[in-house]
C-alpha cells in the first residue's frame, strides 16, 4: 500500500500563503535584524494567517496543515519559537490556548534557570524531569547571548502542576521542528548550489568538481529524506496510523542531523563567507545549530525510537 505524501489542494494554498507572507513581511533583511529579539507584530501577523492556532480544535487544518507552513517558515528561516508553540496549543486550555494560537503571548519552553525566549515570554513551560509543568518567573529574566541569535534568559521560575502532555503533544513538537529544520536545510542547499554554480576556480565553476558536487548532492538526499519522514509523522498523527510517537521522534533526528551535515559541508563550500554574520549563508545555519540544541534535546527522541525497536 502506497501513502502519496504530496500536499493536497488545501495544504498547498496554506503553503503559498506562508512563503507569500515570509516574501512579504520577513525578507532575509528582517531575519538578519531579528538576532537577539523578536517582533511581536510580526508574530501576531502570523497568527493572522491561521497558522499557530494549526492542529488545535479551533485552527483551520491539522498537523499536515501545519508541516506545509513550516516547510515555508523554515525555506524562509522565520524567527520565533514554533515548536514550542504548538506544543504548548496542545497542552493548554481554553484563553490559555487562544491567547497562545492568536500570537498574543510568546512561548518558553525548557529547563530552568535557562529558557529560550524567556526575555520575551508570556508563557513558560518549564521541563522538570520527566514532566512537563506551566512556571511563573519569580524574578527579573537576566538576558542571554546565544550563538543562533535568539534571545535567550537566566530566570527562576515558580513550577506549576503538571500538564498532561501526551504521546500527540511531544509528538506534534518534533514533527515541526523537524519540518522547519529539514526546510532550513533546503534552502542552505540550494544558496551553495548557487554559489558553487557561478564561483570559479581554475577556469571553472566549482560545482563541477565531484569533491564538491557529491557532498551537496549527499546533503540534499538526507534533506529530502527527513521532509518526506516529517510528512509522515503529520499523517500519523491526523489519522492515528502507527506509532506516532516514534514516527515524530525519527523525524526529528533525521532533521536534525542533516541540517548540521548540511551547514557544516556549506560552510566548507562557502569558505570564510560561511562563517562570517555578514555572510550569505550564516544567518541560515546559526538557526539550524540553535534548532538542533532546543530543549528538549534529542535524548527523549532517541528513548522513543529505541523502545520502539526493543532496544530501550
Amino acid at each position: 500500500m502506497s501513502l502519496d505524501l504530496a500536499f493536497d489542494d488545501t495544504q498547498q494554498a496554506v503553503a503559498d500563503a506562508t512563503a507569500r507572507f515570509c516574501a512579504e513581511r520577513c525578507p532575509e533583511a528582517v531575519v538578519r535584524e531579528s538576532a537577539g529579539t523578536l517582533s511581536r507584530a510580526l508574530w501576531r501577523e502570523l497568527a493572522e494567517l491561521g497558522v499557530l492556532a494549526l492542529a488545535t480544535p479551533e485552527g483551520d487544518g491539522g498537523a499536515r496543515e501545519m508541516v506545509a507552513a513550516l516547510e515555508s517558515l523554515g525555506a524562509a528561516v522565520f524567527p520565533g519559537p514554533l515548536p514550542a508553540t504548538f506544543l504548548a496549543a496542545q497542552v493548554l486550555d481554553g484563553d490559555e490556548r487562544a491567547c497562545v494560537a492568536s500570537g498574543e503571548w510568546i512561548v518558553s519552553l525548557g529547563a530552568p534557570p535557562l529558557m529560550p525566549f524567556a526575555p520575551l515570554a508570556d508563557c513558560f513551560l518549564a521541563l522538570d524531569g520527566g514532566k512537563l509543568r506551566r512556571a511563573q518567573p519569580r524574578g527579573t529574566v537576566v538576558a542571554v547571548d546565544t550563538l543562533g541569535g535568539e534571545p535567550w534568559g537566566r530566570v527562576e521560575l515558580e513550577l506549576g502542576a503538571p500538564l498532561d502532555a501526551g504521546t500527540r503533544a511531544w509528538a506534534l513538537h518534533d514533527t515541526a521542528l523537524a519540518a522547519y529544520a529539514a526546510a532550513a536545510g533546503q534552502a542552505l542547499v540550494l544558496a551553495t548550489a548557487e554559489h558553487a554554480r557561478t564561483r570559479t576556480q581554475f577556469g571553472r565553476a566549482i560545482g563541477e568538481f565531484q569533491a564538491v558536487a557529491h557532498p551537496l548532492a549527499d546533503a540534499r538526499i538526507r534533506l529530502d529524506a527527513a521532509t518526506t519522514l516529517a510528512r509522515i509523522a503529520a499523517h500519523a498523527w491526523d489519522t492515528g496510523a502507527g506509532d506516532l510517537r516514534a514516527r515524530a521522534a525519527v523525524a526529528r533526528l533525521s532533521a536534525a542531523r542533516g541540517a548540521l551535515a548540511a551547514a557544516y559541508t556549506c560552510h566548507q563550500l562557502f569558505g570564510a563567507l560561511g562563517i562570517t554574520l555578514e555572510g550569505p549563508v550564516f544567518h541560515v545555519s546559526r538557526r539550524i545549530r540553535q534548532l538542533a540544541s532546543q530543549p528538549p534535546g534529542p535524548e527523549p527522541a532517541c528513548d522513543a525510537l529505541l523502545s520502539r525497536l526493543g532496544l530501550s
